[in-house]
């Protein structure tokens, strides 16, 4: 039988076949899946194949191959990466200016991993109800930088159903990861879109101005005008995986387009004479945001960082 896994709850997985029949499924003791070391070797979104038991549940025994799939470092030391999810058409990222507030870093670092991995990403300003002037100023600063980025960019508060911007639309017909640090309202967001839905959420810390977690696992819920989307758990830091340390400005578009120019072919883009890069930040023709994070991820290689 073949199906697509739509829930992960640790050992086991949920599955729909084509004729809308969802199983529950565990992974076969001689499963093996190739190349990807993770935690999970099993995503929300894969094409899987499984065999029934005789009490009615599934053993997985084969994945389909990926398109693509968005992946982050584990928090769990003794392995090395976590996949979020996989065959994606689109990675869409919740930030809040306050309540809490997501930073720079965490919004650059996800645009990063999406690029290299090959996902297109798109940025949702949410809670734009409760922003002050100040906030509201900060807020639009950081969407007319990412629009300039070619990123599509939404402002929405999720509270009201009214004020989606046209996400729905723009949603439409696509499998989309949905992600952002804890208590940025992705919850929220999906209910506002699928009616009756109800997924549980809750409120954020005001001492710490943080979110808690209500989403444990991760799970795809079909959209009413067509598509799917992806709920994730929440997260503090997006550790990067996989990326050396002169491909990182690949991935970072104004840093690549401006790289061409540099007097070496393997540029950091940190220390070295006739770089093109630190000339353009120093003439903010690079957003000086942009690069620290950009110099970040190159730590990421210092141990513990963003788990």
């Amino acid at each position: 039988m073949e199906g697509l896994v739509i829930k992960n709850t640790g050992s086991w997985y949920c599955v729909k076949t084509g004729d809308r029949k969802v199983y529950e499924c565990k992974i076969k003791g001689t499963f093996r899946l190739k190349d990807i070391q993770s935690t999970n070797p099993i995503a929300v979104g894969d094409n899987v194949r499984f065999e029934l038991t005789p009490e009615g549940n599934g053993l997985i025994y084969e994945i389909e191959d990926r398109k693509n799939y968005i992946i982050r470092r584990s928090s769990n030391l003794s392995k090395q990466s976590h996949i979020l999810a996989s065959n994606l058409d689109l990675a869409a990222l919740i930030i809040t200016v306050n309540y809490p507030e997501t930073s720079t870093v965490f919004i650059d670092r996800f645009l990063a991993v999406a690029e290299a991995y090959q996902v297109s990403a798109c940025l949702i300003f949410n809670k734009t109800d409760r922003y002050d002037e100040d906030e509201t100023e900060y807020l639009n600063a950081l969407a007319f930088l990412y629009e300039c980025l070619s990123y599509p960019v939404f402002k929405i508060s999720a509270l009201n159903k009214e004020r989606l911007d046209n996400l729905p639309d723009y949603l439409k017909n696509k499998t989309t990861l949905l992600s952002g640090n804890s208590g940025v309202g992705k919850s929220t967001l999906i209910n506002a879109m699928i009616t009756g839905l109800d997924i549980k959420t809750s409120e954020i810390s005001h001492y710490h101005n943080k979110g808690m977690h209500t989403t444990t696992f991760s799970e795809m819920f079909e959209l009413p005008q067509g598509g799917n989307i992806i709920d994730t758990p929440g997260i503090k830091g997006l550790g990067t995986i996989d990326m050396s340390l002169y491909e990182v400005g690949h991935y970072f578009k104004e840093i690549f387009a401006f790289s061409k120019n540099c007097r070496f072919n393997n540029c950091t883009h940190v220390h070295e004479p006739g770089c093109a890069v630190t000339k353009a930040v120093e003439k903010h023709q690079i957003s000086a945001s942009r690069y620290q994070s950009y110099l970040s991820i190159l730590s990421d290689s210092a141990q513990g960082k963003y788990r």
